[in-house]
């Protein structure tokens, strides 16, 4: 079929395109994707068939309204990097900087669990594609793989780890961009009727639950809040709401467009793997081509996390570690945590954290605003703030994870 030839020449196409060294070398892109990386990470495939399980028809709504509030707490991490970064380098207002420092040291543990987990994702992931599923033989994939990622960032720094990163997540959006044309074309030619898909029978507060706990699979945007030692604030904060939006599009389109399918597939067995087998049924080629993707999607988010991390350990002890030796204690930590625990068993802890970080910010933000005599009253952002507050607290409290 023509289809299985036409979706590997564009996702080429669109890999060289995003590669090209005008692109790749533009300070504005060089800053887009980090947060993009981590927000496009393993979450990517699996989220349409967990919200079919909880919502079932109006999966779309449901990731549309999570990608909403994930913007709100974007823009309160935007105003900090705006407003509350000139302050806590100040170091005038101590209250302040010991609430940014409780935040710091959660969003540590929380990315080096992540870092742990993406990458224990991607070995598990290969060792099944050759028949594996020997946990030992995953851990030691993740190992090396992590050994890597450090020895890459110790010798070449954050430009060398920046650069592996943006060939995983060229490659990543190039097969997204194809995947999400087939889909497109077979919906136009065989309807977009999703009418048989049902969702779990659940009350509407477990439905809420659940849809509170996926919000942090669009998580990893706050990365952007820790290149300040590569990238200016406005730069940043633009590539950072550039990020947040075109995610955005890719998560809400995916859910559309999977949807009409995911009645073909049993609903006990929608897994990454039964969403990549589904698609099969498009074109042969594209089960191939979302295994690249979604190891890919792993690479890159592990590293952006990676970088993320080194940038916060150096904003907290900066005198006495270098960015390369920053990025050796992420790997390294999560290299321990992998051997001493059950990633997947912690990694709800993780969301968790992450949420309870997001909520910490908004403290950053309110105080922010407070100390800066240059910022009128508004009564409006105030509102904005308290609003989400209350949502991170509800998440924190009440978010469970999909059965």
């Amino acid at each position: 079929m023509p289809i299985n030839w036409i979706l590997p020449a564009l996702a080429l196409g669109v890999t060289y395109a995003l590669l090209l060294p005008r692109v790749r070398n533009a300070q504005f892109c060089r800053a887009t994707v980090t947060p993009l990386a981590s927000i496009i990470g393993s979450g990517f495939l699996v989220v349409a068939p967990l919200l079919a399980k909880v919502v079932g028809i109006n999966a779309t709504w449901a990731i549309l309204g999570i990608v909403v509030i994930a913007y709100a707490i974007g823009a309160v991490i935007r105003f900090n990097i705006r407003y509350a970064e000139p302050l806590l380098v100040a170091g005038n207002h101590s209250l302040l900087n010991l609430t940014e420092r409780l935040s710091n040291a959660m969003l540590t543990i929380a990315y080096v669990i992540s870092v742990g987990f993406y990458v224990r994702l991607l070995a598990a992931f290969l060792l099944k594609s050759f028949g594996s599923v020997s946990v030992l033989a995953a851990n030691i994939v993740t190992t090396v793989i992590l050994a890597s990622i450090g020895m890459a960032g110790w010798y070449s720094g954050f430009r060398g780890l920046e650069r592996l990163e943006e060939w995983a997540v060229a490659i990543k959006l190039a097969i997204i961009t194809a995947l999400l044309i087939a889909l497109l074309q077979d919906d136009l030619v065989s309807g977009f009727g999703n009418g048989a898909l049902l969702a779990e029978k659940h009350s509407l507060f477990e439905s809420i639950q659940m849809l509170a706990g996926m919000l942090l699979v669009v998580q990893g945007f706050e990365t952007s809040r820790y290149l300040g030692n590569e990238f200016t604030a406005q730069t940043r904060i633009n590539s950072m709401r550039l990020a947040q939006l075109l995610s955005a599009a890719i998560y809400v389109g995916f859910v559309a467009l999977i949807m009409p399918l995911l009645h073909l597939i049993p609903p006990t067995t929608l897994t990454e793997t039964a969403i990549i087998d589904l698609v099969g049924q498009i074109a042969f080629i594209l089960p191939m081509m979302l295994v690249i993707a979604a190891i890919m999607s792993q690479f890159s988010a592990a590293i952006a996390d990676t970088l993320g991390a080194g940038g916060l350990i150096l904003e907290v002890i900066t005198k006495n570690v270098t960015s390369r030796a920053s990025y050796l204690i992420v790997v390294g930590s999560a290299i321990g945590l992998i051997w001493m625990v059950d990633i997947f068993e912690i990694v709800t802890l993780a969301s968790r954290t992450f949420a309870l970080y997001y909520f910490v910010q908004v403290l950053v933000a309110v105080q922010a605003a407070r100390h800066d005599g240059a910022l009128p009253y508004n009564v409006y952002r105030y509102i904005g703030f308290t609003s989400v507050a209350l949502v991170l607290l509800w998440i924190v409290v009440f978010a469970i994870p999909v059965q």
